[in-house]
């Protein structure tokens, strides 16, 4: 069983959805190679903002509709997150949308303070795997992946996603985290960023990238250019290592607490 994925990895424009979108259209279109899944990085159509009030959508708005319309067009799914609003309060949720317009949601829970995200967005408080093609995938956000308890394997998932906007002062740390969850969970990780200058003066290069389940790397896109790239996961293969060095069975139990 092979599910093949697809990394887009955008230069994006500072809070400008209006600009964002149509590049990543452009970007996605570029794909040659046949692909079940479209990743996008983390909030793909203004950028890492603070400016809920301005800038957040809701489920029905343009960001949505635009997923919708790309995986009905292109039969496929696709994913990243978007700063949405509910209520009172915002998330930056990650969309997993079908082909068929159902979809899945993620809710960012580590929200990253340092950038005083925790003072704007609203924390998800759930955990969530998502089936395809007899795949399961854990869908995550940027600062999760420095969770490692948040990101554990139970053996109920065999693909842990990190869709992000990770700074290029901090690129060594991204890369060792995404192998060491590779390693740990004895799972494939993809982990993808965007590259360019944002609002706030910070520089991402991007370096979206795949490790396998012994944390060997296997598709890296270049620094400071836009790119796209896609792979092909095999489970056959990831089940075979997984029985043959099956160090789940030796896991400590835990509980999570909200």
């Amino acid at each position: 069983m092979i599910l093949n994925v697809s990394l887009i990895q955008p230069d994006l424009a500072w809070e400008r959805t209006e600009e964002n979108l149509p590049r990543l259209e452009n970007l996605i279109r570029e794909i040659k190679a046949p692909t079940d899944l479209i990743i996008l990085p983390e909030l793909f159509p203004t950028g890492f903002s603070m400016n809920t009030q301005s800038l957040a959508e809701d489920m029905d708005g343009p960001s949505v509709q635009w997923l919708k319309k790309m995986a009905s067009s292109l039969s496929t799914c696709i994913t990243g997150s978007i700063m949405i609003k509910e209520g009172d309060n915002y998330f930056n949720r990650l969309v997993f949308m079908y082909p068929t317009g159902n979809f899945s949601v993620y809710d960012k829970r580590h929200l990253f303070r340092m950038g005083k995200e925790n003072e704007y967005y609203k924390p998800g408080n759930q955990s969530v795997i998502i089936e395809l093609k007899g795949w399961r995938i854990k869908p995550l956000i940027c600062y999760d992946l420095r969770f490692p308890v948040w990101s554990r394997n139970r053996m109920d998932y065999d693909i842990i996603i990190y869709v992000a906007s990770w700074p290029e002062t901090r690129v060594e740390v991204w890369e060792a985290l995404l192998k060491a969850r590779a390693i740990e969970n004895q799972s494939y990780v993809i982990g993808v960023s965007r590259i360019g200058k944002d609002g706030n003066n910070l520089n991402h290069t991007g370096e979206s990238m795949i490790f396998d389940f012994r944390g060997k790397q296997v598709l890296r896109l270049p620094a400071n250019i836009e790119a796209t790239g896609t792979f092909t996961l095999n489970r056959e293969i990831l089940n075979q290592f997984r029985t043959s060095f099956p160090v789940h069975l030796d896991a400590d139990e835990f509980r999570l607490i909200n």
